[in-house]
């Protein structure tokens, strides 16, 4: 199994780029990780949402399954993430595919074709850590369901 996450720009703040990279690497020690960080558009509109939502429809193929992080989707435990991990790893050959939007969201095209709509939790966080969180709860997961110390 392969785990893609996408995101639109590149992670600004230094100590966070950081702390990607570490999470990058950990994941690594478990199976094959492809980090996308799609090109910001130049326009500052309402098309800035139709052109990030391109992006985010034309990286995906259409086996992948694709889990949306979105303010308003679902809230998992960790647990429960390891286990909908765990399951995706036994029961389904897709590609395992995360996608974070950019700042304004994204299109209503891009939530129809996701699989899963994700919440992170209920609470506000920039972009840049989003993605540390994201790779954070990743590594968890593979590290629970390898019974890796880190999660305990």
């Amino acid at each position: 199994m392969k785990i893609r996450v996408f995101w639109i720009g590149k992670t600004g703040d230094g100590n966070l780029a950081r702390l990607v990279s570490d999470y990058a690497s950990r994941i690594e020690r478990f199976l094959p990780l492809e980090i996308i960080e799609a090109k910001e558009p130049r326009v500052h509109d309402a098309k800035r949402i139709d052109s990030e939502s391109e992006k985010i429809l034309a990286s995906l193929d259409s086996s992948d399954r694709m889990v949306l992080l979105d303010p308003v989707g679902k809230e998992w435990t960790s647990p429960q993430f390891a286990q909908m991990v765990a399951r995706h790893m036994r029961e389904d050959p897709r590609r395992l595919t995360f996608v974070i939007g950019g700042f304004n969201g994204v299109s209503a095209a891009v939530k129809k074709r996701a699989d899963v709509v994700w919440s992170l939790s209920p609470l506000t966080f920039t972009h840049d850590l989003c993605r540390v969180l994201l790779l954070e709860q990743i590594y968890r997961a593979l590290s629970t369901i390898h019974n890796h110390p880190y999660s305990r």
